[in-house]
């Protein structure tokens, strides 16, 4: 019995979503505090709630139908190659900020920075795991279907006559 189309393997795209994401974010934010000095500088993010939205919808349908489809918007698109792209988006807030309170903004910077790292580190763990669950679930099916089909037939002798 083939076991493998019983692990949720879409777990690794949307894994890999995920850390796409995150590497994205972390460019977009670290040009944040690079630039916090220039004058007229606008801080950007990446639309966080809408990915999470989207990964909610996917998700979502995969359990309802099993099949994962990553829903294009305004900010966030899915090429058929696997590649994503996001546009970042004006973060208001953090511009208000960066103009009354320059410290206050690099800590707000700092902070998304380490949650983005964390989402990051989580996921990759998460993907390894996967990984290697996989890993070890494919070679235990190999060992004994092979075991199976290369053993040599054995037969009970039920001859009374000796």
């Amino acid at each position: 019995m083939d076991l493998l189309p019983l692990i949720p393997d879409n777990i690794t795209e949307v894994l890999t979503k995920i850390i796409r994401f995150t590497e994205l974010r972390e460019t977009v934010l670290q040009r944040n505090i690079k630039q916090a000095a220039t004058s007229g500088y606008v801080p950007r993010d990446l639309p966080v709630a809408e990915f999470a939205d989207i990964l909610d919808e996917a998700v979502r349908e995969h359990l309802n139908c099993g099949c994962l489809v990553f829903r294009d918007t305004t900010c966030v698109a899915f090429c058929k190659d696997g590649r994503m792209t996001v546009q970042p988006v004006t973060d208001e807030s953090a511009g208000e900020l960066l103009h009354t309170d320059p410290d206050q903004y690099l800590q707000l910077q700092g902070d998304k920075l380490r949650e983005n790292a964390l989402n990051r580190r989580v996921s990759q763990q998460l993907l390894k795991h996967s990984c290697t669950a996989t890993t070890r679930l494919r070679q235990t099916q190999r060992r004994t279907t092979g075991a199976h089909r290369g053993a040599p037939e054995m037969s009970l002798r039920t001859d009374m006559n000796d």
